[in-house]
């Protein structure tokens, strides 16, 4: 599979073809996107809550972001890999938003940055691009400032659509290549799909985006604290692992493992004898 780059997400949207993303935390599970073909990764700071047990986002750190996006480089050569700025790491100043930006793709080797928020982040996303890193926005839900926004709610209903609009076309004109929508109603996602120029990510944002992306860890049924409207399980792996587990547990307790074929050769009874 070639490369997946910036301009050929845009040549997908230009040709109506749809954007497949998943997240992506490790190497093993970018091994299996790499495998599967999917478009783009994204190594989200939704790690803190389904691979580090924290109930949100926002503790994470610039240290932790990188520390688990190089793996997922390392695993998947084609996809094009994006890298979540975690809370804090963008909102001081441009200089600190070019800074960690950067960072991403020295250290980490990521190919983009994401970083949430619309019309009050758009002069620091034009900094960000200025300096030469391509950046996804991303608006509706903002899970850093969740808190804020006053839960995991649907953004943009009623007289509130016209934000997301405005915060989207923000992105657009500040350089954004790309715009994740999450949680808005359907229809405002599909109009501000056609009102754009640039490719939208639609995560619980209906049908009318470019294209979609789930956490693995939702979609394979491996995060069993909730289960959001929007996601299809397509696997419910964890009842499947238990099983396993259990019969592992079992087999230790009988005996029943390690089995002969387990086992190495190469030294006999006599050897042992000698040992004395």
């Amino acid at each position: 599979m070639a490369k997946i780059t910036t301009l050929k997400l845009q040549e997908m949207k230009d040709k109506g073809e749809k954007i497949s993303m998943i997240t992506a935390y490790d190497y093993s599970t970018a091994c299996l996107a790499e495998k599967a073909g999917i478009d783009t990764l994204l190594v989200g700071d939704s790690l803190m809550m389904t691979m580090l047990g924290h109930d949100s986002t926002v503790a994470c750190t610039m240290e932790e972001m990188i520390h688990h996006i190089k793996p997922v480089v390392h695993g998947a050569p084609s996809p094009l890999i994006i890298g979540d700025m975690p809370f804090g790491s963008y909102n001081e100043s441009k200089e600190q938003a070019i800074r960690n930006a950067t960072r991403f793709l020295k250290e980490a080797g990521c190919d983009v940055v994401k970083l949430e928020g619309g019309q009050e982040v758009a002069e620091i996303v034009k900094a960000i691009v200025d300096a030469g890193v391509p950046v996804v926005g991303h608006v509706g839900l903002t899970p850093q400032t969740v808190s804020k926004l006053g839960g995991f709610k649907v953004q943009g209903k009623g007289d509130a659509a016209k934000k997301v609009l405005e915060d989207a076309l923000a992105l657009e004109k500040a350089g954004a290549f790309c715009v994740v929508l999450e949680c808005v109603p359907e229809l405002l996602a599909g109009h501000i799909t056609k009102t754009l120029s640039i490719p939208t990510i639609g995560i619980g944002a209906g049908r009318g985006c470019d294209g979609q992306v789930l956490v693995f860890h939702d979609m394979m049924g491996l995060y069993d604290k909730f289960l959001p409207k929007f996601v299809k399980q397509y696997l419910n792996l964890a009842p499947e692992i238990i099983k396993a587990l259990e019969q592992y547990k079992s087999d230790v307790k009988t005996g029943a493992f390690p089995e002969e074929s387990h086992a190495f050769g190469g030294v006999s009874e006599e050897d042992i004898k000698r040992l004395y």
